[in-house]
């Protein structure tokens, strides 16, 4: 702790200069006049805004001194790593974030995980772990270092907080070009501050002397300070500036999901089939989707091939995924009805559902809609399991079957496909009978997947203790009626 009167030597956010208010400070060349022609036909995908350029910071020195209410600390797999960015938050911490750290029991490349800030100004540290980089696989390390800086902003909001330092999520060691991971980093908070932000109110590039040139020549390019900047820095973006969340794009995985020509909106007809042929090139065998105009004439007739119904249900789901990622729901974010913890014994991704966190009377069911959209959409690529907690649910808990058929009918196949397993944990007799009914009439496909558990024991044979994240209630209810757990039984089964 500082002396009495003692000048601290933490940094308050809200005293350092925004992105906006440095324009002066950077002189204000205009360097557009040779690329007015082409300014005049195309527009910048990062247009001037002066609201996002007041939470933007760039400071020039250590991250572990900000008084945010959350810094970013870059890592490794172990959290164990030693540079020096590490090293000052260690420092400034304590020694109780060691002992922290040995209990998230490591973090994957591009996951995003928090602990307490301890002795350091800011209230939190989000730990992430930044690719090793190696031009044969650029792309995917395009992809991990975008999770990590998008994992970061998207437990911002979630726990509401007001501003956010980053470090230059990359080290020395990890080899990844700072440039490089410069125009990664602003884009995926860019796009973040313009989908999501609304809450955010600071976010802070800090940076060390040799990083700062690098940092100081490319902002301009995606939080343009004017008009005049942005016509300027337009002829100096990327080509590649991935999709609508930053997100980098693989041209491979781009034509293969790319709507085909054939199903066209009415208006515009012609520039659309031209910009859908451009995407997945002019031969004979793409353009194979047979007669549009029948196709047309028996939608609305309500007749459609199978094909037509598939298509147009991933041009539905592909709405409502658009939606999801532009809207904010962190309301129901906070409720901590589903979430994320670890695997099974198969090594499947497990999904928590809480039953009595869902207050189906109060809420927004549309929302609670898109938020599963939104936090399912890039768990269900992979196998996963969900797990539902039927604990002390009352009537105000339970959704609506309508609601239930509508959510199956919208999302897309593959949740249907890679859900192996649903573990409905403490059902009641009425539960059981209405899930029967629901999945024998209104669904199909679910009812082999659903496993009833009356007790956590049964829960513990399929998913480690370790692995899975319990709300305290639950744990409670089931030492109350079921008698407590102890973790050397799980050794016996």
């Amino acid at each position: 702790m500082d002396p009495l009167g003692a000048r601290s030597q933490f940094v308050d956010v809200q005293t350092l200069p925004t992105w906006q208010q440095q324009l002066g400070e950077d002189g204000g060349e205009d360097q557009s006049d040779g690329f007015l022609l082409s300014q005049e036909v195309f527009s910048s995908p990062f247009p001037f805004r002066p609201d996002i350029n007041r939470k933007i910071i760039l400071f020039c020195g250590d991250v572990a001194l900000l008084n945010c209410t959350a810094i970013v600390n870059t890592s490794n797999e172990s959290l164990s790593d030693k540079n020096p960015v590490s090293d000052s938050v260690h420092r400034l911490a304590g020694p109780e974030l060691r002992d922290e750290l040995l209990k998230l029991k490591g973090c994957r490349t591009g996951e995003a995980k928090l602990t307490k800030g301890f002795s350091l100004a800011a209230r939190f540290i989000v730990h992430t772990v930044g690719p090793k980089y190696k031009p044969k696989y650029r792309t995917a390390a395009e992809s991990s270092l975008y999770s990590c800086y998008r994992n970061t902003m998207q437990l911002a909001a979630e726990q509401s907080m007001a501003s956010v330092g980053f470090c230059v999520v990359s080290t020395t060691k990890r080899g990844y070009p700072l440039e490089d991971a410069a125009h990664i980093a602003f884009r995926t908070v860019r796009r973040f501050l313009e989908n999501h932000g609304n809450s955010l109110e600071a976010v802070v590039f800090a940076v060390s002397d040799t990083e700062e040139p690098v940092y100081r020549k490319l902002l301009p390019l995606y939080y343009p300070r004017s008009e005049e900047e942005e016509k300027a820095s337009l002829p100096l973006i990327p080509a590649d500036i991935g999709n609508s969340e930053g997100e980098p794009v693989v041209p491979e995985r781009q034509i293969r999901i790319a709507e085909k020509p054939g199903t066209l909106e009415d208006d515009s007809e012609e520039e659309s089939l031209k910009s859908d042929l451009g995407q997945v090139g002019n031969h004979a065998f793409a353009r194979m989707e047979g007669d549009v105009d029948k196709q047309r004439k028996q939608i609305l007739q309500g007749q459609m091939s199978e094909a037509a119904i598939l298509k147009q249900h991933q041009r539905n789901y592909s709405r409502w995924l658009c939606r999801a990622r532009a809207e904010d729901l962190s309301d129901i974010a906070a409720l901590k009805a589903l979430y994320q913890t670890g695997v099974d014994m198969c090594g499947r991704t497990v999904m928590i559902l809480v039953g009595r966190n869902i207050p189906v009377t109060l809420i927004d069911i549309e929302k609670a809609l898109l938020y599963f959209i939104h936090v399912m959409d890039h768990i269900t690529v992979k196998e996963y399991v969900m797990v539902y907690f039927h604990t002390l649910t009352g009537e105000h808990n339970h959704l609506d079957s309508d609601f239930l058929k509508n959510l199956y009918d919208i999302v897309d196949a593959k949740f249907k496909k890679n859900l192996k397993a649903f573990y409905f944990v403490h059902p009641t007799f009425r539960s059981k009978v209405s899930t029967w009914f629901f999945t024998t009439f209104s669904v199909s496909g679910v009812k082999d997947k659903v496993r009833y558990l009356d007790n956590l024991q049964q829960l513990f044979t399929c998913i480690k203790p370790e692995q899975i994240d319990i709300p305290p209630f639950v744990l409670d209810y089931d030492a109350r009626v079921n008698g407590p757990y102890h973790r050397s039984q799980s050794s016996s089964l």
